[in-house]
C-alpha cells in the first residue's frame, strides 16, 4: 500500500491549523475538496484520524502518529528531489548547518574549519536557529545538521554527542566575582542565573538546573530577555551570572569576565539530523567533528 504525499500534507495542514477552513485556505483548496481528501486518506489507512466532534478539529492518537511520520516523509521526499536535481545539474553539495543560541558562532566555526581541513570540498552555510525552528527545518530538509546542547530530539531526528565542553561562569566586569579566577558552584546559590530557555521546555536549561540541584541548591533563574545574542553578553547590565562554555578570561571587549567553575562540570555538544535523509556532506562533517 502506498500513501499519497499530497493527502498527508492536507492532514498536516488540518492538524496545524485546527480548522478545515483555515487549512483549506492554506492549501488553496475548497473546504469540500480538503474534507474529501482527508476522508480518502482515512479509508486508505483504515482508521479514523481526526476527532470532528468538538468545535475544533483535533487529531486522534492514530492521526498524531501519522502526522509525525508525515513530516519525516515530506522532508525525505523534498531532499530526494533536491539531491537528484543537484547531481543531474552537476552542482556542488552545500552543507547547511543550524545551531541554537546555546552553541556560539565561534564553536561552530571551529568545527567547520576542522571538517573543511578533512574535506576541503565542503561548502558550509551556518545559521542560528531557535530550537523549534531548528527541529522544523531539519525535518523539512531545509537544514542538514543542527548543533545544540541537551535539546530533546523530536520524532524523526537522531541525536549524537560530538563532545563534552567545560562549563564556566560569566559575570559583568563590575560583578564582585569579576576579579577572581574561579567560582565554586555553591556560591551561585545567592545569584540569579540567566538562561536561554524556560525551565521544563528547554533541555539545556533543565540540565543546568540539575547541576545546581546536585550541588544542593535550587537556582534562581531568569530567561534572557534579549534572545539570539551570544551567551556571554547576557550578563551585561543585569548584575546576574550565566553558565557559558567560552574560554576563561576577559570577553566582550573587557565588559565580561569568564571564570572557571569548581568543581568541574561539563555539558554536551549535540548534533541533530534526519537519518532518513542522505547527505554525504553531513556525514563527512559529523565524522570530522568526532575524530
Amino acid at each position: 500500500m502506498g500513501l499519497d504525499l499530497h493527502k498527508l500534507e492536507h492532514l498536516v495542514a488540518v492538524a496545524e491549523e485546527g480548522s478545515f477552513t483555515r487549512a483549506a485556505a492554506r492549501e488553496h483548496l475548497s473546504q469540500q475538496a480538503l474534507s474529501t481528501s482527508i476522508r480518502a486518506l482515512e479509508r486508505e489507512v483504515g482508521v479514523d484520524l481526526l476527532d470532528r466532534s468538538g468545535g475544533a478539529v483535533t487529531l486522534l492518537p492514530s492521526g498524531r502518529a501519522l502526522v509525525d511520520d508525515a513530516r519525516v516523509l515530506h522532508g525525505a521526499a523534498r531532499s530526494a528531489l533536491a539531491r537528484a536535481r543537484r547531481i543531474g545539474r552537476g552542482e556542488p553539495e552545500v552543507l547547511r548547518i543550524g545551531h541554537t543560541p546555546a552553541v556560539t558562532g565561534d564553536e561552530v566555526i571551529a568545527l567547520v574549519h576542522r571538517a573543511h581541513a578533512a574535506q576541503p570540498e565542503l561548502a558550509p552555510q551556518v545559521n542560528q536557529r531557535y530550537p523549534d525552528e531548528l527541529a522544523r527545518e531539519l525535518l523539512d530538509a531545509d537544514l542538514d545538521v543542527g548543533l545544540c546542547r541537551a535539546m530533546r530530539p523530536p520524532h524523526g531526528l537522531t541525536r549524537s554527542t560530538l563532545r563534552q565542553d567545560r562549563l564556566r561562569v560569566a559575570v559583568a566586569a563590575d560583578h564582585p566575582f569579576a576579579d577572581r579566577g574561579s567560582v565554586h558552584l555553591t556560591e551561585l546559590a545567592a545569584e540569579t542565573i540567566v538562561v536561554w530557555g524556560h525551565p521544563g521546555r528547554s533541555g539545556y536549561t533543565d540540565l543546568l538546573i540539575e547541576h545546581c540541584r546536585a550541588a544542593g541548591f535550587e537556582p534562581r533563574v531568569r530567561r534572557n530577555p534579549i534572545q539570539g545574542t551570544p551567551p556571554i553578553t547576557a550578563v551585561l547590565g543585569t548584575g546576574h551570572a550565566a553558565f557559558v562554555t567560552a574560554d576563561p578570561g576577559p570577553a566582550a571587549g573587557g565588559q565580561v569576565r569568564v571564570l572557571e567553575l569548581q568543581p568541574t562540570r561539563e555539558v554536551p555538544l549535540h548534533a541533530l539530523w534526519s537519518a532518513h535523509i542522505s547527505s554525504p556532506a553531513r556525514d563527512a562533517f559529523l565524522h570530522a567533528a568526532t575524530h
